[in-house]
């Protein structure tokens, strides 16, 4: 029996990597894909189609489930599937609910075809099928979930982090709070790479509702990688510090310590699609990304301290501080 099982499990494996293979099967369709599809054979015969779909692509898990135990008894070191049946009702519970808001969207006739997903870049889903939960096919669905992954890990601050975290078909990841993302994002950020830096610019242009902003130590490291200081390496010279930095919503702000300002002088960064040029001394910098920003340095302002003079009148201490001048208006507010 035995041997049967062994024969059989083969077999099922030469099939599944035969799928794995037929990548034209597991292609992208756009959105006329679908609407002439409905037009031809019906709404009712196209949601059929995407319930066997998916009835199928459930089947596969669990036939690659079955693979990897089989190969593990062989002694072949392979990734661990789950088993846990609470998980899998987890998955089952919100690949439904996928398919029920897939198939109102395109096939009810509704006068809602609008996606409520958020995209990597901080603005929301595009009309009908191309800001669907399945846009972009399955690479899509896994690109979107790495993206919102790392944006989680460089927003989320370290002392809240949770020991596991929710990814987008409902499972449990365990370790950071972006699961496969954020480790992509802590790797890349510590070297200034291009994913880092392309998730840093989401999260300094966008909505800060919608992404949150990026504090603490992570914010310092991430602006290094954002201005292209951490692609230099560790030997780089004359290279600056940052401290107590926030950046998000278009603006970002910290503490600058460097050669010029050995004790460390307050900064303020404004994006020049999203601000008005500020008043006073500033300079424009380019990012690692290419986006512009407005830049000022804190200036000498006079600082006045009331206090009760001896003949009962209010007068000022008077000091010379260091502030950073006023923030310029929004484009969108003016």
């Amino acid at each position: 029996m035995k041997k049967y099982k062994k024969i059989l499990y083969a077999a099922l494996m030469v099939a599944c990597l035969s799928c794995l293979f037929c990548q034209p099967a597991f292609a992208a369709i756009s959105e006329s894909d679908v609407q002439s599809q409905v037009d031809a054979v019906g709404k009712e015969a196209v949601s059929g189609n995407v319930l066997i779909w998916f009835l199928c692509a459930v089947a596969f898990l669990k036939i690659s489930q079955k693979i990897d135990s089989f190969m593990a008894s062989l002694g072949v070191n392979v990734g661990h599937t789950g088993g846990n049946m609470l998980a899998e009702a987890m998955i089952a519970t919100r690949g439904i609910g996928g398919l029920r808001n897939f198939s109102r969207q395109h096939f009810s006739g509704g006068s809602s075809r609008s996606s409520t997903n958020v995209k990597a870049n901080g603005g929301s889903g595009g009309a009908g099928f191309s800001g669907g939960f399945m846009s972009g096919g399955l690479a899509g669905v896994i690109n979107r979930n790495i993206a919102n992954g790392a944006i989680k890990e460089a927003t989320t601050s370290s002392e809240s982090k949770p020991s596991g975290s929710v990814c987008g078909l409902g499972t449990i990841v365990p370790g950071g709070s972006g699961g496969v993302g954020g480790k992509i994002y802590s790797s890349s950020v510590s070297k200034g790479g291009d994913f880092a830096n392309n998730i840093i610019s989401t999260v300094a242009t966008g909505s800060i509702a919608a992404q949150g902003t990026i504090t603490g130590e992570k914010a310092s490291e991430a602006l290094s990688s954002y201005m292209g200081y951490a692609a230099l390496g560790e030997g780089a010279e004359h290279i600056p510090t940052f401290s107590n930095v926030e950046i998000g919503g278009g603006r970002i702000t910290g503490t600058e310590t460097s050669e010029e300002h050995p004790e460390g002088i307050a900064f303020g960064m404004y994006h020049t699609a999203q601000y008005a040029a500020p008043e006073g001394a500033h300079t424009t910098v380019h990012a690692a990304d290419g986006t512009s920003w407005y830049k000022q340095y804190a200036v000498d302002t006079v600082d006045k301290s009331p206090y009760l003079a001896p003949d009962g009148s209010i007068a000022y201490n008077e000091s010379i501080v260091k502030k950073l001048p006023p923030t310029p208006r929004r484009k969108d507010k003016m």
